[in-house]
């Protein structure tokens, strides 16, 4: 009979207080473990989703702009010394940088000017299959262009209005036929002014192929800090400036650190309840065992051999509890993103690191809860076995 058997035949002759314990003990881990899980999966699948609500960082030449007037006439702002953005030199540097893949989205934008019917016109031109994905929230009367048109073109709601523009309607821009495919519903943005065509379109009006009048990049912020990845992205692109839109980016960061710090909290409390059902455990164990400790004292077992006793039993706890609530914790996780419509997009596989982090975590958690009552046995006299006899 040493100090890690003792533990194992009070296990066998308690098995049912032993099974319902490592039952609550695994429910809690379980959820901690599918709550984590589940959190962070909604967190990189919300900001994903966040990125077609707009772009969080804007690409535009580097410039000085001089505001001129003279004689009380103004002659408004004069740009000097603008830097083209080339467009697939910029792309190319993009691709170069090191968090390359926390950027989502790059949209090229060309601005140019036209007139429609003998009205002035501001053009953009843009790539549909990206703009789209940018603009997740647009709406339009029609249908919006194939992500491969050349001859298609998307007018914001205002635009529509002036130049007296209705899907379907043929358009001539500089001398190109297009196809009104949609008109925008209103968004309240720049987008409701303006015509939106093809990018090469707009890059031949303006006399301008290749290049870009700005971009638009849309990044993950969760993997890393926004300011480093604008760092990276002015170091690679130095003709131009590069700027958060620090409003965009922290509304964004705000919704998926909240659902993160949520589902932390729930985890934080589950696992409370699951160390005090532990220790509440132990407590009693050691008032029902108080003439077992004192015959262990009596033989010989020193203070902190009785203390390893039952440390050592609630670390065993802890071991089976983390093995299977990492199990349940991952059918858990499954069920969750099932009833959540999210299964589609994520794959669950066995993974080691987690299985230990979360088996030792349980070890570890089980012990700590058991020091206080290993302790209060460890004070159990001898006196006290002789006194029952």
């Amino acid at each position: 009979m040493t100090i890690f058997t003792l533990p194992l035949r009070y296990v066998g002759a308690k098995w049912l207080r032993t099974a319902l314990l490592v039952a609550v003990f695994t429910i809690g881990l379980a959820s901690m473990s599918g709550l984590y899980q589940v959190s962070t999966l909604i967190a990189d699948n919300m900001e994903k989703k966040l990125l077609s609500f707009g772009a969080n960082i804007l690409v535009t030449p580097k410039h000085e702009a001089l505001q001129i007037s003279y004689g009380g006439y103004s002659l408004g702002d004069v740009t000097l010394d603008e830097q083209p953005i080339r467009l697939d030199a910029a792309l190319k540097a993009i691709d170069n940088i090191e968090f390359r893949a926390n950027i989502a989205i790059v949209a090229p934008k060309m601005l140019a000017m036209s007139r429609i019917s003998g009205q002035a016109a501001v053009l953009v031109g843009v790539n549909w299959q990206d703009e789209f994905h940018l603009k997740g929230y647009w709406e339009a009367e029609g249908s919006f262009p194939e992500l491969d048109s050349r001859d298609a073109a998307l007018a914001g709601a205002t635009a529509a209005r002036k130049l007296g523009l209705t899907p379907g309607q043929a358009l001539e821009v500089d001398g190109h036929c297009l196809r009104l495919s949609g008109v925008l519903k209103p968004t309240g943005s720049d987008d409701d002014m303006v015509l939106f065509v093809p990018l090469a379109l707009a890059q031949k009006i303006a006399a301008k192929e290749g290049q870009a009048s700005f971009l638009e990049v849309a990044a993950l912020c969760s993997g890393c800090p926004i300011d480093d990845i604008v760092a990276q992205l002015q170091a690679a692109l130095p003709d131009t400036d590069v700027r958060a839109l620090a409003q965009v980016a922290e509304s964004r960061m705000y919704s998926v650190h909240f659902a993160q710090n949520l589902a932390f909290s729930v985890s934080l409390v589950i696992l409370i309840t699951a160390c005090t059902m532990l220790v509440m455990s132990m407590l009693s164990s050691v008032v029902e065992r108080r003439r077992e400790i004192g015959i262990m004292r009596a033989v010989g077992f020193s203070r902190p051999k009785i203390f390893i006793v039952f440390v050592s039993e609630a670390i065993g706890i802890g071991l089976v509890s983390g093995v299977l609530a990492y199990a349940l914790g991952q059918f858990l996780t499954e069920y969750v993103l099932r009833q959540l419509q999210l299964a589609q997009d994520v794959s669950l596989v066995f993974q080691g690191m987690p299985f230990m982090v979360l088996v030792l975590l349980a070890a570890l958690t089980a012990a700590i809860a058991a020091a206080f009552p290993a302790w209060r046995a460890s004070l159990v006299e001898p006196a006290d076995a002789l006194v029952s006899l």
